[in-house]
C-alpha cells in the first residue's frame, strides 16, 4: 500500500515536468481504454479504431506504452507493425506494366504508320515528340497496324547478288585437322 502511494507520488512529480502534449496524449489513451471497458459485454473486444488510436499514441509517445492497461505492450507493438505493413503494402501497390497511352495518341500513331510507310518506329516517335506526345519507339511499334507490310529491307540473296563484285573472300567453311589446326 505504501509502495503504491510512493509510486503514484513519483509519477505525479514526473508528470509535472512532462510536456502538455504528452499529458494530453496519455489522457486521451486512458479515456479510450475506459470507453472500451465500459462496453456492456463481459470481455470487451477492441475495434479497429481503438487499436489505431492506441498504437498511434504510443508511437508518438513511446513512454505511454506502460500506461496501456487493457492489453499487453507487445500487443500494441504488434498492432503498430501490422498497421505499417498494411500502409506500405497499399502505398507500394501499382499497376503492372507501362501506363496505357490515350486513344488519340494511338490513332495518331496508326495514321502515321499508314501515311508514311517508309518511316520506322524511331522516326514516328521523334515526330510524335515534336507534336508533344512523348512515347518510346517500342510503344510506336506496339500500335503498328497489323496489315501493313513490314519493309525489312532486301533479302540475303539480293544482298549477295548486289555485292558480288566487292566480295573478294569469304570464309564459309572452317575445317579443323586432327592436330586442331585450321585448314
Amino acid at each position: 500500500m505504501i509502495r503504491e502511494i510512493a509510486t503514484n507520488l513519483l509519477r505525479a512529480l514526473v508528470g509535472l515536468f512532462r510536456s502538455r502534449a504528452a499529458l494530453l496524449a496519455e489522457n486521451a489513451m486512458l479515456r479510450q481504454q475506459v470507453i472500451v471497458l465500459r462496453r456492456a459485454v463481459p470481455r470487451p473486444r477492441l475495434k479497429a479504431h481503438d487499436r489505431l488510436g492506441i498504437s498511434a499514441i504510443t508511437k508518438v509517445f513511446p513512454s505511454l506504452l506502460a500506461a496501456v492497461a487493457i492489453v499487453r505492450p507487445e500487443t500494441v507493438l504488434r498492432w503498430h507493425r501490422s498497421l505499417w505493413k498494411l500502409l506500405w503494402r497499399r502505398r507500394s501497390r501499382r499497376p503492372i506494366g507501362r501506363p496505357p497511352i490515350d486513344a488519340d495518341t494511338r490513332s495518331l500513331i496508326r495514321r502515321m504508320w499508314k501515311e508514311n510507310p517508309l518511316w520506322g518506329e524511331d522516326v514516328i516517335a521523334g515526330e510524335l515528340a515534336k507534336l508533344g506526345h512523348h512515347v518510346s519507339p517500342r510503344t510506336v511499334a506496339k500500335y503498328r497496324p497489323a496489315h501493313l507490310p513490314r519493309g525489312r529491307g532486301q533479302k540475303w540473296s539480293t544482298f549477295i547478288r548486289n555485292h558480288l563484285g566487292q566480295t573478294w573472300a569469304a570464309d564459309w567453311f572452317t575445317i579443323v585437322t586432327l592436330r586442331f589446326q585450321i585448314f
